[in-house]
């Protein structure tokens, strides 16, 4: 059971832009890859919601390979660069469309939807 309603914009948004023709995991990892590749506007403040929640600067998506089971981003912290889970990042006073896009993530991730 999902965890969040169903929201139909939201829901019409994924099917036609994000997994429009996918037919399988591979297709469905790819159009949600691509379609945060080209949306997110990087760098951008956040906090990184994990054990201990921190302030970050998200500068990339994970490469490919990555991303093969979840959606990662590359993070800045503490001069060092460490991979977080999209899911696990808050985004801090960003333009709409990278807020959106974020927020269709963890939709799909709350929904309980999988690749």
């Amino acid at each position: 059971m999902s965890s969040i309603p169903e929201d139909s914009q939201r829901e019409e948004r994924i099917d036609f832009e994000i997994v429009v023709d996918a037919y399988d995991e591979e297709e469905r990892r790819m159009g949600w890859y691509y379609y945060l590749q080209d949306n997110l506007n990087f760098p951008f403040s956040a906090k990184w919601l994990n054990r201990k929640e921190r302030d970050v600067i998200v500068v990339d998506l994970s490469s490919e390979d990555d991303c093969l089971d979840d959606i990662s981003v590359v993070v800045e912290y503490d001069n060092d660069q460490f991979s977080a889970k999209l899911d696990d990042i808050e985004p801090i006073g960003v333009d709409e469309t990278t807020q959106t896009v974020v927020d269709d993530w963890k939709y799909w991730v709350a929904r309980g939807y999988e690749f």
